[in-house]
């Protein structure tokens, strides 16, 4: 049994969890979450006292390792948090040597595209893989890679940004480019992509049932357009018929490059399983190599809403692996 901790540090809220792992079984012991600080060090600071706090709760008990998830972009060898879109102010932040010397125990930082796919790889969907993609597709769309039953980063930790990639000259924004994969799929693509076709259907007298008047654009979300579909609004089915498509074409590329065995996808995908499922793959039978299709398996991701624990436990199980 290893007894890690885990570090999930978000936009808007962080969470520390205590988890004891046994091979491919996780038991969180405690978690602590907190509205996320408005500057690094009090972030640092409060981390440091929820881990001291779940430590003293357990005096019997040494954690051998700590990880922790962040969105990116950052220099994992390094431990530096590098001004993320989502955390203002944080530039050049060193966040690893910080609970290094506090606890003198191996501490590893992961975005957390990455750090899902390590615990989906180890604990959830993608248990027995070898060549294995996540898929986020929650906020934004990122990719973490397992290639070879290794974590693949690239040079400079960018391997994986599919949303940047752009699949139509028009479309929803999204990582900085109009018709990118993660503006058609995100959950702010969808919410867009909503908008522009509700518009022109209250100009043209025919307003969709989640959207009556100029005044509820601005609330729409990917949330509300689904549950509208489940409902079977005509115009909600249609913007999931174009999501579902677009996820097609871009897993549809990933399967040509990267001939993986699965690829696991998150948050949205889960939600709209049965509304996306046939639209991406009747898209990836006529987009992808059925050589490389057939041996590949597109399933919603496992972990649910405990992946950014699992996350960040996986990144520190990672670290003792490095180090075996």
């Amino acid at each position: 049994m290893t007894l890690v901790a885990a570090v999930d540090i978000g936009g808007t809220k962080c969470a520390v969890s205590l988890a004891i792992v046994e091979k491919d079984n996780v038991v969180f012991l405690d978690k602590i979450s907190f509205s996320t600080p408005s500057g690094p060090e009090m972030a640092i600071g409060e981390i440091c006292s929820s881990l001291d706090t779940m430590f003293m709760r357990y005096p019997d008990r040494t954690p051998e390792a700590i990880g922790i998830s962040c969105g990116g972009p950052l220099n994992s060898q390094a431990g530096l948090i590098l001004s993320p879109p989502n955390l203002p102010g944080w530039d050049h932040v060193d966040v690893v040597s910080p609970l290094h010397v506090r606890y003198g125990v191996p501490v590893g930082l992961q975005n957390d595209a990455n750090a899902c796919a390590l615990a989906e790889w180890r604990f959830g969907a993608g248990k027995g893989c070898r060549h294995m993609i996540f898929l986020t597709f929650g906020t934004g769309m990122g990719a973490g890679l397992i290639l070879n039953g290794q974590l693949y980063v690239g040079k400079n930790d960018m391997a994986g940004e599919v949303g940047h990639v752009r699949l139509d000259a028009d479309g929803p924004w999204g990582y900085g480019k109009a018709g990118s994969f993660e503006g058609f799929c995100s959950g702010g693509g969808i919410a867009k992509l909503a908008r522009k076709m509700s518009l022109q259907a209250i100009q043209e007298g025919k307003p969709p049932s989640y959207c009556q008047t100029m005044n509820d654009l601005s609330s729409l979300t990917a949330e509300t357009v689904g549950k509208a579909a489940e409902a079977g609004d005509s115009m909600a089915i249609d913007v999931y018929e174009t999501v579902g498509r677009r996820l097609g074409q871009g897993i549809a590329m990933l399967i040509d490059v990267l001939n993986p065995e699965k690829i696991v996808i998150g948050s949205i995908y889960g939600r709209q399983h049965k509304l996306l499922e046939p639209l991406v793959m009747a898209t990836l039978r006529q987009e992808a190599l059925s050589f490389s299709l057939d041996v590949c398996e597109i399933v919603p991701a496992g972990l649910g809403e405990q992946v950014g624990d699992y996350a960040g436990v996986s990144v520190a199980m990672e670290m003792l692996r490095g180090q075996a």
